[in-house]
């Protein structure tokens, strides 16, 4: 399928200069979300994944549906302060300055297999994050899965050493 038919470019958003890429319209079309999510499901099911682990808040919207479909777990990623219990966390650098990521420390456990789901792979820096904190509590990444890469940012070479699945490339 080709899914940028349902990607809708905006233009100098959130600041000029930027060209936002928006997922909505995927997600509005009910044919284009599943096949999307089905077509991540397979590459996950060759994997033989446990559980599937998302950073906020797009990565739940990729990655819940498919640790349903794959009746596996799902382990949220958020930003210090929105999980309720016990968490380790990472520091990572933004475009524009730095971040925390947490994750509960009981979510993953060792030796689990890990897909990582998000909508977007850009600089890679969220999802170095993300698998700091998987293999921090022993877990082993097998895949990282996105909708779309925005290739000229060079996240890929921060997911070196990794498998990583893209069905859009920009």
């Amino acid at each position: 399928m080709d899914y940028k038919k349902y990607v809708k470019i905006v233009k100098d958003w959130p600041k000029e200069g930027i060209e936002f890429k928006d997922i909505t319209p995927l997600m509005d079309n009910g044919a284009a979300y599943k096949a999307a999510i089905d077509e991540i499901v397979t590459y996950a099911r060759s994997k033989k994944i446990d559980i599937v682990v998302g950073p906020e808040a797009r990565g739940f919207i990729i990655g819940c549906p498919v640790s349903y479909a794959l009746e596996v777990g799902f382990a949220p990623v958020r930003k210090e302060g929105k999980l309720p219990r016990e968490v380790i966390k990472v520091d990572y650098g933004l475009e524009y300055g730095e971040n925390i990521l947490t994750i509960h420390k009981d979510a993953i456990k060792p030796g689990q297999r890990v897909l990582i789901t998000d909508d977007l792979l850009a600089t890679g820096g969220t999802i170095e994050a993300t698998i700091k904190l998987v293999e921090a509590l022993g877990g082993i990444v097998v895949g990282c899965a996105f909708l779309i890469e925005l290739s000229y940012l060079k996240g890929l070479q921060k997911l070196d050493g990794y498998d990583v699945l893209t069905l859009m490339s920009y």
